[in-house]
């Protein structure tokens, strides 16, 4: 699903990050970014735009899910089939909640959009026991797709992101970012506002949301989504999304308080479309 260009881009990225090139307007100051890890890059070029200990590892929670999904859709499962949810998939980590009851049937798909879109850890849990080698088999070929992506400063140990051992970089979750926005289904699923699932033989419905809300507002260009909460990781998230015509890819970790992820991302798209200005711009001058 990965398309032809995708292996230039990440060597551009790794190119522009082991040389921090950063190109910004002369005397502007930078954003005022509140997340204790952050990092802005150009998805096209590979630029970075804004760093702010983008290499230092952190729990990265529900992100995790990205990569679940993408492990899933490479195996090439049948989205169709429907999987109970069980006793099995209910938190035992974090004492988390949710929505779909026990012994619910859903089909992969519908567990696939409330992981995604709602960050539900029972739906995660439940495609990770329907994986064809199991829930063990499932995080290990996470944690194999991790590195030949290049994330090598990444680790998966549950496929929900409620284990705090799930931790990577800045740097590394643009490289998932970039790896998931090759899925179609990814995209779409990361970027709907809100979703309902039908369930049982009463058709009992249950509505969810997505978990960012500047998707919800519907305001920004967003082409993918992700957040992420335990306690260990902070406030996360992930977003591509188009500013000043250009696609970046922005990462927030370690973020305290509810809205500062979000505010974080509005901050450095006003700071962008003040002073940012591309290479090629100021090559010419």
């Amino acid at each position: 699903m990965i398309n032809k260009h995708f292996s230039t881009i990440l060597l551009i990225i790794s190119f522009v990050f082991l040389f921090n090139s950063l190109s910004y307007a002369k005397n502007s100051n930078l954003p005022d970014v509140r997340s204790a890890k952050a990092i802005v890059v150009n998805q096209k070029t590979g630029e970075i735009i804004y760093e702010k200990s983008a290499g230092s590892i952190s729990s990265i929670a529900s992100l995790t899910k990205l990569m679940t999904a993408m492990v899933i859709l490479d195996s090439g499962v049948n989205l169709d089939q429907e999987i109970k949810v069980t006793k099995a998939d209910i938190d035992r980590i974090k004492r988390t909640g949710s929505r779909i009851p026990i012994g619910s049937k859903l089909t992969r798909y519908e567990l696939l959009e409330f992981a995604l879109m709602a960050s539900d850890n029972r739906a995660a849990s439940a495609l990770s026991r329907s994986y064809p080698t199991g829930r063990q088999g499932l995080v290990d070929a996470m944690n194999v797709k991790a590195k030949k992506l290049g994330m090598f400063s990444t680790n998966f140990r549950d496929p929900t992101g409620l284990h705090k051992g799930n931790t990577s970089t800045a740097i590394d979750l643009v490289k998932m970012a970039q790896a998931a926005y090759q899925y179609p289904l990814i995209r779409k699923m990361t970027t709907e506002p809100q979703g309902e699932i039908n369930y049982g033989k009463r058709n009992y419905k249950i509505g969810f949301v997505n978990t960012n809300r500047l998707v919800r507002k519907g305001i920004w260009d967003i082409g993918l989504s992700k957040t992420g909460f335990i306690r260990e990781s902070g406030r996360c998230l992930i977003m591509q999304a188009i500013v000043n015509n250009e696609p970046v890819i922005m990462v927030f970790l370690n973020s305290y308080g509810k809205l500062t992820r979000f505010a974080d991302a509005k901050r450095v798209k006003k700071w962008m479309e003040k002073n940012y200005i591309r290479q090629s711009q100021m090559s010419r001058r």
